[in-house]
C-alpha cells in the first residue's frame, strides 16, 4: 500500500556505531527499539485479552458443563444470557475510547479489567437464570473498553504500516483462549462438588480470580505512552518519538468535537464498520457454540471441551500468520478477503456433512472456519486505524467498528438454536452469508481506496504538490493530497 509513513529514522545521538553506515546504523537501531516495544507492550495487552476472552465466552463451557440444568436455561434462556453482554458493550466503546484519551491508559485498562474480574467471580454464586443474566450485563459494561482501547494503544507505539502484526499477535491470544479455555473446563469440572460449588461455577470463580491477579500486574507494568517509556533510554525515547511523528506528519493531534462528527459522517467509516459486522459476528457465534456443535457431533460433553483445542490453535497460528504477512505486504483488503473466502470453504462444509455420518468432515470445516475467521477481525481494526487519520479518529473508528460489529454479538447468540440440533443449518447459513457480506464489501472498499490514491497522486503530479508541504494541508486530515489509503 502506498502511504506517506516515514521510517523509523529519527535521532541516533548516543546509539550510533561508527563504524556502520547510515542506513545499516538505522536498520539496527529500528530493530532494537521495535523488539523492546514488543516485548514491553505485546506479551501484557496479549495475556489481557486472553483473559477477557476467557471470560466473556466461559458462558459457552459452562453450559456443557451443567450450567443449563442447574439454572433451568430452557427453550432460549441460554441465548439471551449470551446476547445481553453485547448491548453494553458495544454501545460504551465509544464513550471508552474518548475517555481514554483523558487517561492514563496504565489506569484506564487495567481499573476496568479489575472490574471485570469481579464480576466474574462472583458469577460462580448465581443461582438463577436471572442472576445469570444481570451478571452478563454488568460485564458487558466492564468489559467495553478494553478491545478498542488495546487496539488504540497499538497505534500509539507503533506506524501504520507495523500495526497488524502487533494487533495480530496480541488477537491471537483470543483464539487461544478457546483452547485453553476448553482445556481448563475439561480439569476444573473435575471439582465438581468440591466447597459446595459445581463444576460450572468453579470455572467462573477460578477464571475470575486469574483475571484480577492480571489487573494488578497491569496496573504496575502496562506503558502509557512512547514519551515516557521508562524501558527505552532517552536516545531510544527520541527515537521512536520521531518516527511516530514523521508517520503521524500532517494529521492534526489535538482534540477537536468536529473530529468525532467528521468520522461519524464518513462514508468510509461505515463501509469498514460494515465489513466488521461480517466478520465479528462470525467470530463470535464460533467462541459461543463450538463446544455445543462440536458436541452436536456426537462427542461427549468432556470430549466437546478438550475438541475445542485443535480449532483454536489453528486458529491462532493463522492469525500470527496473516498479521506478518499483511504488514510485510503493506496490504490489509485482499488478506481480509483470502481469509473470509477460507472460512466460507469450512462453514460450507459444516453445512453440506451430516454430523452423524461424517463428524469428521464437519471438524475439520470447523478447523478451516477458525482460520478464517479470527485474523479477519485484527486485520480490519488495523485498516480501519490506519485510514483514520488524527490519533482522536482514530479511537473514534475503532470504537465505532466496535460499537456496531458488536452488535452482531446479539445476533450470534441466537442463530445456533436447540432445535436445530444437530445439522444447524440456520446457524450456519446466517453465518456465511455474513461472510459473503464481508468479502464484498472489502474487495469493493480496496477498490475505492486504491481510486482515491490514484486520483491524489494525480492531484499532486498536476499541482506540484511534495511532502515538504505537509503542513499546509494537515487541517484536511485524510483528505490532504499527501494522505494514501492502506489498500
Amino acid at each position: 500500500m502506498a502511504t506517506e509513513m516515514g521510517d523509523w529514522d529519527g535521532s541516533e545521538k548516543s546509539l550510533g556505531n561508527p563504524v556502520l553506515d547510515a542506513e545499516t546504523q538505522r536498520n539496527s537501531i529500528d530493530r532494537r527499539v521495535r523488539r523492546k516495544v514488543d516485548l514491553n507492550l505485546i506479551p501484557l495487552i496479549a495475556v489481557l485479552y486472553l483473559c477477557s476472552f476467557l471470560d466473556r465466552g466461559n458462558i459457552g463451557n459452562a453450559r456443557v458443563a451443567g450450567m443449563a440444568t442447574d439454572l433451568h436455561l430452557t427453550g432460549s434462556r441460554y441465548q439471551l444470557a449470551a446476547a445481553v453482554f453485547f448491548i453494553p458493550y458495544s454501545l460504551l466503546e465509544i464513550p471508552c475510547n474518548v475517555v481514554m484519551k483523558l487517561i492514563r491508559p496504565s489506569i484506564w485498562i487495567p481499573g476496568i479489567m479489575l472490574t471485570w474480574g469481579i464480576v466474574m467471580f462472583s458469577m460462580a454464586w448465581v443461582k438463577s437464570y436471572h442472576g445469570l443474566v444481570a451478571a452478563r450485563v454488568f460485564l458487558g459494561i466492564a468489559e467495553a473498553g478494553l478491545p478498542p482501547g488495546v487496539a488504540f494503544l497499538i497505534t500509539l507505539w507503533y506506524r501504520r504500516v507495523d500495526q497488524a502484526r502487533p494487533i495480530s499477535l496480541y488477537f491471537s491470544s483470543a483464539t487461544l483462549s478457546g483452547a485453553f479455555g476448553g482445556l481448563l473446563a475439561f480439569a476444573i469440572e473435575k471439582m465438581d462438588g468440591l466447597g459446595n460449588l459445581r463444576g460450572w461455577a468453579w470455572i467462573f470463580l477460578l477464571e475470575g480470580l486469574l483475571t484480577v491477579v492480571c489487573s494488578l500486574i497491569a496496573f504496575w507494568r502496562l506503558p502509557d505512552y512512547p514519551e515516557t517509556a521508562k524501558f527505552l533510554t532517552p536516545g531510544e525515547r527520541e527515537h521512536l518519538v520521531e518516527a511516530l511523528r514523521r508517520d503521524n506528519a500532517g494529521q492534526p493531534s489535538h482534540f477537536e468535537k468536529k473530529f468525532v462528527w467528521e468520522t461519524l459522517c464518513d462514508y468510509k467509516s461505515w463501509l469498514q464498520t460494515l465489513i466488521y459486522i461480517g466478520l465479528v459476528m462470525p467470530l463470535y457465534s464460533f467462541s459461543l457454540f463450538l463446544p455445543t456443535i462440536i458436541n452436536a457431533l456426537g462427542y461427549s460433553a468432556s470430549e466437546a471441551q478438550l475438541m475445542t483445542i485443535p480449532p483454536y490453535a489453528a486458529g491462532c497460528v493463522c492469525t500470527i500468520l496473516a498479521g506478518w504477512g499483511s504488514d510485510r505486504m503493506r496490504l490489509r483488503g485482499p488478506f481480509i478477503m483470502a481469509c473470509a473466502l477460507l472460512a466460507i470453504v469450512g462453514y460450507s462444509m459444516l453445512y453440506a456433512t451430516s454430523p452423524t455420518k461424517l463428524p469428521g468432515v464437519g471438524y475439520a470445516g470447523a478447523i478451516l472456519a477458525a482460520c478464517g475467521v479470527f485474523p479477519t477481525v485484527p486485520l480490519m481494526l488495523a485498516w480501519g486505524a490506519g485510514n483514520a487519520g488524527s490519533s482522536l479518529k482514530r479511537a473514534v473508528i475503532i470504537g465505532l467498528q466496535s460499537c456496531i460489529g458488536n452488535l452482531g454479538g446479539i445476533c450470534s447468540s441466537f442463530i445456533y438454536r436447540t432445535q436445530d440440533t444437530p445439522r444447524f443449518h440456520l446457524g450456519h447459513a446466517i453465518v456465511l452469508s455474513f461472510l459473503c457480506m464481508a468479502f464484498v464489501v472489502a474487495a469493493c472498499t480496496t477498490i475505492l481506496y486504491s481510486r482515491l490514491n490514484r486520483a491524489k497522486h494525480e492531484l499532486c503530479l498536476l499541482e506540484k504538490i511534495d511532502k515538504e508541504r505537509k503542513e499546509e494541508f494537515s487541517h484536511l486530515g485524510v483528505d490532504s493530497p499527501l494522505f494514501r489509503y492502506a489498500l
